[in-house]
């Protein structure tokens, strides 16, 4: 639906705060609103004829660093500027790259705009995606890796975005995940397993307790509803995930 449909119902019919994963050129429609965008989408660079910045392409290549490094600036500059608190990274694909390596890669390019993002107090996340089923050979796929990364960066700037989705495909056991790991995570998404659709009866994780276990780590962030609606109404879904997780 338009952006500015889902602005309008978000608003004034469930009472959200933020539309998330959009662009600095959303933002006025955001504002039109009086919402917030939690977690910025990424920007993009060209290296050669590849683009890089998104999912498959990003921090664990070395030469991809000097295009990503400025437009991750302007992207925090334009984040900042706008009272935002979050900006979203990803590690790439492995494409035959260890993990070692590519946990040293990313800590080597993420330090890089560490000092601005410190500076102007905006939060980067990196996402964990699962490699199982959505998004094949995905690197940052597991809550330790990045949590490794987050440790080798050094900064309280740098820190996860912990997909319920994705990490219950990869790992499992959410809650003594997120009470092990809560002071490395900036942000949350959820969906329903299997399929990434509503959080209804027809999947396997049971969302109160998982918002309750976040609350109960001291969380003062967002959860972002980031399922895929099965059903002719997707904001009637989102309105029934919105009473699912006010715990």
């Amino acid at each position: 639906m338009p952006l500015d449909t889902l602005c309008a119902a978000a608003a004034a019919g469930m009472g959200l705060k933020s539309v998330e994963l959009l662009q600095p050129e959303d933002f006025p429609t955001l504002r039109k609103h009086g919402l917030i965008c939690a977690m910025v989408m990424n920007p993009s660079a060209k290296v050669g004829g590849a683009s890089v910045g998104g999912i498959p392409k990003a921090w664990n290549r070395l030469e991809y660093h000097d295009a990503l490094v400025p437009v991750y600036e302007g992207h925090l500059q334009a984040t900042a500027d706008a009272g935002f608190p979050n900006l979203i990274c990803f590690s790439g694909n492995r494409d035959g790259m260890s993990d070692a390596q590519g946990l040293e890669n990313c800590a080597v390019g993420l330090k890089r705009i560490m000092p601005l993002a410190e500076k102007l107090g905006v939060t980067v996340c990196i996402e964990l995606l699962n490699s199982r089923v959505n998004h094949k050979d995905y690197m940052c796929d597991r809550t330790e890796w990045g949590v490794e990364l987050c440790k080798r960066v050094g900064s309280d700037r740098l820190k996860l975005l912990y997909d319920i989705y994705h990490m219950q495909i990869m790992e499992g056991d959410v809650i003594a995940t997120i009470r092990r790991y809560h002071q490395y995570i900036g942000h949350y998404h959820t969906a329903g397993v299997p399929g990434r659709h509503e959080l209804d009866e027809n999947q396997e994780l049971f969302y109160p307790a998982i918002v309750r276990a976040i609350m109960d780590t001291g969380y003062q962030g967002y959860l972002g509803q980031e399922f895929v609606p099965r059903g002719p109404d997707p904001l009637a879904a989102l309105r029934a995930a919105v009473d699912i997780c006010d715990v």
